[in-house]
């Protein structure tokens, strides 16, 4: 059993500030760190040290940030020969800004993500993977030629709709199992505000699911809901003190796919993808604060 993630692979340019900056403002950081991150690096590096066997496809560039997220994502026991080298575009790069609230501003530019088209997720080998996971920093060509493959047909396909792009709407249809956060339920339910409780997510969430289809929403501190047909789960939120949100809904997604390729049921595995996102949030970085099995099994036995 194993888990194949489809997605963004960036270096950050994390800056700590007071508050975040309002249009048109300009502040100081008190500091700048370079950490490794994007939504398919996040998300293979949490599956992988949930215990997964975790193949990662995508691209970075020629370069040192390339070369920064290569060793990274080794050193976290993804394997990344489904990872291409692409010498016309650099790697991926994002640009974040923390406040004390632990909130975040986030602008990427995807660099050589954007050149893992049809053609390279076509000839990717995709490990014959239970689960296959995948994210909207990943091209829309990518995406609908994974899940569409004949070897994709036996695999649980999880598609996380972040960012929300309106674009990426044709998908969703393709995906066993949605995962959306308040902002992403919102924009593909068409509302016109995020939904402002549980039962509103699950309100949203119906709207969205098609026949034999899980719709689950990631509220984050009030936990998840998740709709399958007729039945609804719901797991509450682990309160923790926040240093850092960034990359804590790819962790739960990572999470959720090891649970699931471990056997878990659903309602298990939400509530193995809650508590890691808690603790994910409890370190600064995203890529490098995804929690190790034991400290997230820890943490569900004192909770």
């Amino acid at each position: 059993m194993s888990v194949c993630v489809l997605g963004g692979v960036n270096l950050d340019h994390v800056a700590r500030v007071a508050v975040l900056p309002r249009p048109g403002e300009t502040i100081a950081s008190r500091s700048l760190a370079q950490l490794t991150g994007g939504k398919g690096a996040n998300q293979a590096v949490a599956a992988a040290r949930l215990g997964a066997a975790v193949r990662l496809l995508g691209a970075v560039g020629q370069d040192g940030a390339g070369e920064v997220m290569l060793d990274f994502l080794i050193g976290a026991g993804v394997k990344v020969d489904g990872l291409r080298r692409e010498a016309g575009a650099p790697t991926g790069q994002a640009f974040i800004t923390v406040d004390d609230a632990a909130r975040n501003m986030i602008v990427v530019a995807a660099g050589a993500n954007a050149l893992y088209g049809a053609d390279a997720a076509r000839a990717a080998d995709l490990g014959q993977a239970s689960v296959i996971l995948t994210q909207f920093e990943a091209t829309l060509a990518a995406i609908e030629t994974v899940f569409t493959r004949p070897e994709a047909a036996g695999a649980l396909k999880i598609l996380n709709t972040a960012p929300a792009l309106a674009e990426g709407a044709p998908l969703i249809a393709l995906a066993d199992i949605l995962i959306l956060n308040e902002t992403e339920l919102a924009t593909f339910a068409g509302l016109d505000a995020e939904p402002a409780d549980p039962d509103a997510a699950i309100t949203a969430a119906r709207s969205l699911a098609r026949p034999g289809q899980t719709v689950l929403a990631t509220l984050g501190a009030a936990g998840a809901v998740a709709l399958r047909g007729d039945e609804v789960f719901r797991v509450a939120g682990l309160r923790q003190r926040a240093v850092d949100t960034t990359g804590a809904g790819d962790c739960f997604c990572g999470a959720l796919a090891a649970g699931l390729d471990r056997g878990m049921t659903l309602p298990a595995a939400m509530a193995f993808a809650n508590a890691a996102a808690a603790l994910s949030v409890t370190r600064a970085g995203a890529a490098a604060s995804m929690p190790t099995a034991v400290e997230v099994e820890a943490l569900l036995a004192r909770a």
